[in-house]
């Protein structure tokens, strides 16, 4: 608790980062995973930094708050996409956990890479750095043992992996073109923004928010191989940014345009057909978590968080346009695995909330933890 002190009350920098040496320190002096202690849970951020890309590490309490542990670096580089103020990587799931939470791999967009590491508690240690196949990766997706990673930057690609013995081994001729008209760092409105594997493992899912306003679906073979070319769908609304899945696996994706949350099914061509959609009436929703069938949208622009509900047809409704106050800069989130808490990232500010889900949905807030790196973006969960 002696750190989660210093951190809400210390606004020195130099007192932050000695904290951070000591929690490294400790983990450094450790011969086993028995020597880790991973009592409870965990919450890791990403710092993006342009020298050199770290993780922050918490542990979590059963009441929802965090406490800072140690620094980790990824051994590769942080990059902002162009135009960025609150998110860097301008994307969902930079930061993901997976193989039931026993690894965590981080995206490296200065450098191409992503880095994993293994998992104990809220300690890590750095396994692998591995090449994307493409041009600052962003978002992270994994069904069962396989990986995929989303390349934002020149065209936009996907590469896919199979993650064998906590490492990942790249698959043949598995890096597929998104066929965008984009730079490198991409201009934040135009880059892709995120991948996710459908709850079946049936198809690989792209958005490309500006560059087309699409949905780019790949099919996915019994062994992990993709289709050579994907199928496009365009968005309801302009800029289509990230998603989540509901209760039977149809996609809930935000729309940055308008600030909507918009509904599809998911046809057996991997086509999309609209379902519904709804706008919050906030500036610029592009990140969604789902906890116990309520969506909380993030709204960079405005600086809060919204709520809705999906019926069971599938149609969105808009529950509380303000459901939380955060900060400026307003970015992604992550839920508890049991639903009970909601964590919010505020890139522009440093600022990191912590909110309890109650069993109607609404929001109480916790705590606020400053002074993480500005901006920063990428976000997991145990």
């Amino acid at each position: 608790m002696k750190s989660q002190r210093i951190l809400r009350s210390v606004a020195a920098g130099g007192l932050v980062l000695g904290v951070a040496f000591v929690a490294t320190t400790t983990f450094a002096g450790a011969t086993s995973s028995r020597d880790l202690e991973p009592t409870g849970h965990a919450l890791f951020v990403e710092s993006d930094a342009a020298g050199a890309n770290t993780v922050q590490s918490y542990t979590r309490g059963t009441d929802g708050s965090i406490s800072y542990v140690a620094t980790y670096q990824t051994g590769g580089a942080g990059a902002a996409a162009t135009g960025s103020q609150a998110d860097p990587l301008a994307s969902q799931d930079g930061l993901a956990l997976v193989d039931n939470g026993n690894e965590l791999i981080a995206t490296n967009p200065g450098s191409n890479t992503v880095s994993v590491f293994s998992v104990f508690g809220p300690y890590l240690r750095l396994i692998q750095q591995i090449s994307t196949n493409g041009s600052f990766p962003v978002s992270i997706s994994s069904h069962h043992d396989l990986v995929a990673v989303l390349n934002a930057g020149g065209t936009g690609s996907v590469t896919e992996y199979r993650l064998q013995w906590g490492r990942l081994v790249a698959l043949n001729n598995e890096t597929r073109s998104l066929g965008l008209s984009n730079t490198t760092p991409p201009f934040f409105l135009a880059g892709a923004g995120q991948v996710g594997y459908s709850p079946n493992g049936q198809f690989l899912i792209a958005t490309t928010k500006a560059s087309t306003s699409s949905y780019e679906v790949f099919g996915v073979g019994n062994n992990g191989n993709l289709s050579s070319n994907p199928t496009i769908t365009p968005a309801a609304n302009a800029v289509p940014f990230s998603f989540t899945f509901d209760n039977v696996g149809r996609l809930v994706a935000t729309e940055a345009s308008n600030s909507s949350v918009t509904t599809y099914a998911i046809h057996a061509n991997g086509s999309l057909g609209e379902i519904g959609s709804v706008s919050d009436g906030q500036g610029a929703l592009c990140w969604i978590a789902v906890a116990n069938g309520y969506y909380y949208g993030s709204n960079a622009a405005s600086g809060n968080v919204s709520s809705f509900a999906v019926s069971t047809a599938g149609v969105p409704s808009l529950l509380n346009a303000t459901a939380a106050l955060t900060h400026p800069g307003t970015t992604d989130s992550a839920t508890s695995p049991d639903g009970a808490f909601l964590y919010v990232e505020s890139g522009a500010s440093g600022a990191l909330d912590s909110f309890a889900v109650n069993a109607n949905g609404s929001l109480s807030q916790i705590e606020t933890l400053w002074n993480l790196p500005k901006p920063y973006e990428g976000i997991a969960v145990s």
